[in-house]
């Protein structure tokens, strides 16, 4: 499959990109430089003009990935799918522990959870992350080509109606905890005895089917009553995993996906600066080409294409930075606040014994570098050996 080259002007503007062939001879004769190497992009050392052709950018957002494709009238210069990251709120309730803990140290910390305010616009952290992770790589691809033309998928998910097709009318306004607590709603479902082991005449507690640890949430739908006993034996496990598939298939889909696209998909239009169309149509017409469902088919539909030929897609994963300031409590030393990171990260591109590697973790305070090495074990290294590359970025692209 086609893998393009990107091009730059030599004042780093996006030009057209060029095949691999052409890419390698400007390479050779000394008239361009490598800015980077995935996706592999030249910078030119000579003046050229600036004429572009028209390139249309397709987005179709997501809430785990979510998919980017750039097409001419003749070709797809770009197709790429983004994983978004999974522990954005478990980062977040791990730094609030951190916090209530240090405070608890300093007693004449005063709090400041009352002082904080939200401002207009506001969303919760893990949907603003989503939010922010479409309009970077929006903005990544854009300092790579000439983007005039970009154009967005939106639909407005009614949660009600998916779980409750036939809902009509009044029913919007009544849940399913009409008229109930939440408890005596559980102990009237389960029959007033433990889901688990039946038992009756013994305090119950309310429990999650599948915990909040591993994804659940506190819909009514994911919980069920259990006595103590099982409660404390069934631990972080799902209740299919504790031995009751039964009782599994009654927790509902979370719809954390749902919520999230409707919060951020009228923000994505105005930022991106897009044109917007709905998912039925791009389902129309990716239909009628005869693809099959993915996000950098849809992609690709949105952007306009039809019979264009198709390039080798890419799979970008978000980095961390790994650069916060961490305050070390080691046993039998002073606290200290670590400042400054180490010479190498996880996800640099390194070379070893003329072999090219991605950084896979770093010990030793630093002087050693363990290597990711696919075809065997991961070599423990010295620092010194190791020559730098480049560093890993953000957004770190793989070709699939």
């Amino acid at each position: 499959m086609r893998v393009p080259i990107y091009v730059l002007n030599m004042r780093g503007h996006p030009l057209m990109p060029t095949t691999q062939h052409t890419g390698k001879k400007l390479l050779k004769e000394g008239k361009a430089t490598v800015v980077q190497r995935c996706p592999f992009t030249i910078q030119l050392n000579y003046a050229t003009g600036e004429a572009t052709q028209s390139i249309k950018l397709g987005v179709d957002p997501g809430y785990m990935k979510l998919g980017f494709s750039a097409t001419t009238d003749k070709l797809e210069v770009i197709s790429c799918t983004l994983r978004l990251r999974k522990d954005v709120s478990n980062k977040l309730a791990e730094k609030r522990r951190y916090r209530s803990t240090r405070r608890g140290r300093l007693g004449y910390r005063p709090p400041r959870f009352d002082n904080r305010t939200r401002p207009e616009g506001w969303l919760p952290p893990s949907i603003q992350h989503r939010h922010d992770s479409h309009i970077r790589l929006g903005e990544t691809l854009e300092t790579m080509l000439p983007i005039p033309f970009k154009k967005i998928e939106v639909g407005n998910f009614d949660a009600h109606k998916m779980q409750h097709p036939e809902i009509t009318g009044v029913e919007y306004q009544q849940g399913e905890l009409q008229g109930y607590e939440v408890k005596e709603y559980l102990l009237d479902k389960w029959g007033r005895k433990c889901a688990y082991c039946g038992k009756t005449g013994v305090p119950l507690e309310v429990e999650h089917i599948v915990p909040k640890s591993r994804g659940g949430t506190d819909r009514v739908s994911n919980l069920t009553i259990a006595c103590r006993k099982c409660n404390l034996k069934k631990g972080d496990k799902t209740a299919e995993e504790f031995g009751y598939p039964h009782i599994q298939q009654q927790a509902k889909t979370p719809l954390k996906a749902t919520a999230c696209l409707n919060n951020i998909r009228w923000k994505l239009v105005e930022q991106l600066d897009a044109e917007y169309t709905y998912g039925y149509v791009t389902k129309y017409h990716r239909n009628k080409l005869g693809l099959e469902k993915s996000h950098i088919n849809d992609a690709f539909v949105i952007a306009g294409g039809t019979n264009q030929e198709r390039c080798r897609p890419y799979e970008v994963i978000q980095i961390r930075r790994n650069n916060r300031s961490l305050q070390k409590n080691r046993k039998g030393f002073k606290p200290s606040i670590r400042r400054q990171r180490y010479q190498l990260q996880p996800y640099d591109l390194v070379k070893y014994n003329h072999n090219t590697y991605r950084v896979k973790g770093v010990h030793c305070y630093g002087k050693r570098v363990v290597l990711d090495n696919p075809k065997g074990k991961n070599p423990s290294v010295a620092i010194n050996n190791v020559e730098l590359i480049t560093y890993g970025k953000g957004l770190l692209f793989s070709l699939c």
